[in-house]
């Protein structure tokens, strides 16, 4: 709907009919407040929802909802769509196609089970169907799989909601996007809330009776259960594109250029864009093909494609892996490499790690917070970031996504001009001081 809206400002309906199929009931609506609404902590889902498909047709963009491609004929120019309710398939023709089919929950063998009380978190309607099965009965346990950002968010939003729940991961540690060590503090958080978390454990099956989920089978015993929420991560939904002979990238994902055309062996296929969790990017510091789900990336793709199709010029460079997210009150944040995506990419490096707090020392309020750095060995080029801390924590990772974004060095970073006042941040900020820690090993 992003690309929808960029076109139609440049090209007004009798220049450009626009026409969006949904398969669902919604347009336009954040995904990531999911677990915040099952928490109880935002109002859902019409808070979530930036723009409804009525805004859409008053801007001339005819949004079709409860309408599922089934099929597309690129020689023909042509897709082919089942009206849900009506029932019956019909033919509509395109001169552009835009494909923005997001991302399909990974769903291993046992998963598949058409038992009640198993849930992914993917749309507005997952969303539903839990608040609906957490208030048809008395649920006591759950037990969350896959120990994500998302597999984190919805174990908090249960406890919130006053059910037993237990974290399974099949790694090691919580957020594997982080170091060890730094999933280490997240670990302890997650337990410090009540949440029994295990990890290095892998589900086996799920056990069912009357139709309803009862437990869930790992090779560390049963864990009963009332409700069951998969968090085990998404694969790029290409199905529809690689039936329809659009080629596909080294992860799955369709390959654009930087202007979201869809690319292939052959070069730009004729017509045919792309955005969001279906694509594949580019990562700016390893330069590896890769696939990141992220609603900011989705946006920023489909704005760039509209403005394109609108007959404007828009690129996206790629990405450098920046993700925040909280556990309670404990935030956590990364960017650029791990120490195990550096190392796969080839670097040589040193890491860096420094305790510090988000205010001056004597300050009210003043919280610890663990920031550690990654830098090229010799050059000092700053490879990655993660902190894991409390109140103010995570937001700093931005001055660490920017220094990679522009290819600086933890010696250039060292004399970056930060904001400094008591109340916001010691006098020397922890940004500054891990960037130091890493020039001194440099």
């Amino acid at each position: 709907m992003s690309a929808a809206s960029q076109a139609r400002r440049r090209l007004g309906p009798g220049e450009l009919e626009i026409l969006a199929f949904e398969r669902g009931d919604f347009t336009s609506y954040s995904a990531c407040g999911i677990p915040y609404w099952v928490g109880g902590l935002v109002g859902g889902p019409d808070e979530l929802i930036a723009r409804d498909p009525a805004t859409f047709r008053k801007d001339h963009i005819d949004v079709r909802t409860g309408h599922e491609v089934t099929g597309i004929n690129l020689d023909a120019r042509t897709v082919t769509v089942r009206d849900i309710a009506a029932g019956k398939d019909i033919t509509e023709g395109y001169d552009v196609l835009m494909y923005a089919a997001g991302a399909v929950p990974v769903r291993p063998a046992w998963a598949d089970n058409p038992a009640s009380g198993i849930f992914g978190v993917q749309t507005l309607g997952d969303g539903a169907a839990i608040e609906a099965w957490l208030s048809s009965f008395d649920a006591r346990d759950a037990v969350v799989i896959g120990g994500g950002y998302i597999g984190v968010e919805m174990a908090e939003a249960l406890i919130r909601r006053g059910l037993r729940v237990t974290l399974v991961e099949r790694s090691g540690q919580p957020m594997s996007t982080v170091d060890p060590d730094m999933g280490a503090l997240v670990a302890d958080a997650v337990r410090g809330l009540g949440i029994e978390l295990r990890t290095g454990v892998a589900v086996r099956a799920l056990e069912t009776s009357d139709d309803r989920v009862r437990a869930v089978v790992t090779d560390d015993g049963t864990i009963p259960a009332d409700v069951v929420v998969l968090g085990l991560g998404v694969r790029p939904n290409t199905a529809l594109a690689d039936a329809a002979g659009i080629p596909l990238g080294d992860t799955g994902g369709l390959a654009t250029d930087l202007r979201q055309r869809v690319t292939g062996p052959d070069g730009v296929v004729d017509g045919v864009w792309a955005a969001g969790d279906c694509v594949q990017v580019t990562h700016l510091v390893s330069g590896k093909s890769l696939h990141v789900p992220l609603g900011t990336h989705a946006n920023k793709q489909g704005r760039v494609a509209g403005i394109n199709i609108g007959g404007g010029y828009a690129t996206f460079p790629g990405v450098i892996g920046t993700a925040v997210t909280k556990i309670c009150d404990l935030e956590v944040a990364r960017t650029g490499l791990s120490s195990k995506e550096a190392e796969a990419a080839g670097f040589r490096f040193v890491t860096a790690t420094i305790e510090s707090t988000n205010r001056a020392g004597y300050f009210p309020g003043a919280v610890p917070m663990t920031v550690k750095v990654i830098a090229e060995k010799d050059t000092g080029l700053l490879l990655g970031a993660q902190i894991v801390g409390r109140a103010e924590a995570a937001k700093r990772i931005d001055a660490f996504a920017i220094a990679v974004w522009n290819r600086m060095t933890v010696v250039e970073m060292t004399a970056l001009d930060l904001g400094y006042a008591p109340p916001f941040a010691p006098v020397w900020d922890p940004v500054l001081i891990a960037a130091r820690k890493a020039a001194d090993k440099i």
